[in-house]
């Protein structure tokens, strides 16, 4: 009797197990090409890429699908995703730029004590090319004495007249390139006072020309 049943049980587990699968099985909701709903155990990639519905055996909705976005869509959420972080690095420079300057008149003034330095150094460069210049014309006038008496330079005078001409040549384009930092420090300065301006609400008073030592006492 037991074997007799044994296969009736395994009929009906399976029958069982095929009707739960049968049940879960979902099926599609979607808006074909003419604008008309189909409701289907499958769906087409044309379909699929407009958005669509999954349902339950029983026509209730498990899931939406949106649609796949447009390349216009796409390209928008680009531009506002580069928006953002352009957004949050200004934040963060805005940030460092207030730790540093209160107000704009602050950096003006740290502008002035910055162009004063750079200036400084040049100038003294300069009294380095005076003092130089003035050895160069010792040393040429000598050497022109010996060619008017009809005498040799001495090859250690033409090498000092050769290194005191390159140490000039030396200083002033020292002095050429630290000019061009400064211009460089000044362009920067400017944009920090102007970007101070819009985040403090507070316009600068100070003149934006570094005056000089005695207009500023």
């Amino acid at each position: 009797m037991k074997d007799l049943l044994r296969p009736a049980i395994t009929f009906c587990t399976l029958a069982l197990l095929l009707f739960s699968v049968a049940a879960s099985a979902s099926m599609y909701r979607y808006t074909d090409e003419n604008g008309q709903i189909v409701i289907s155990n499958t769906i087409p990639q044309s379909a699929s890429k407009r958005g669509y519905d999954i349902l339950s055996s029983n026509g209730r909705v498990i899931e939406t699908v949106d649609p796949a976005p447009t390349a216009e869509e796409i390209a928008e959420r680009e531009a506002r995703k580069r928006q953002e972080k352009q957004q949050a690095l200004q934040l963060e420079k805005d940030r460092k730029l207030l730790e540093r300057f209160s107000n704009p008149d602050d950096a003006v003034r740290a502008m002035y004590r910055k162009i004063r330095e750079l200036e400084g150094l040049s100038q003294l460069k300069r009294g380095n090319i005076s003092v130089i210049e003035n050895q160069l014309d010792a040393e040429q006038e000598r050497a022109a004495d010996l060619e008017r008496s009809g005498r040799d330079i001495p090859e250690a005078t033409l090498q000092k007249i050769s290194r005191l001409e390159a140490n000039i040549r030396d200083l002033e384009r020292e002095i050429n390139a630290q000019q061009s930092e400064i211009d460089a420090v000044k362009q920067t300065f400017l944009r920090n006072i102007k970007r101070l301006e819009a985040i403090t609400g507070e316009p600068r008073s100070l003149p934006l020309n570094v005056p000089s030592e005695t207009d500023a006492q």
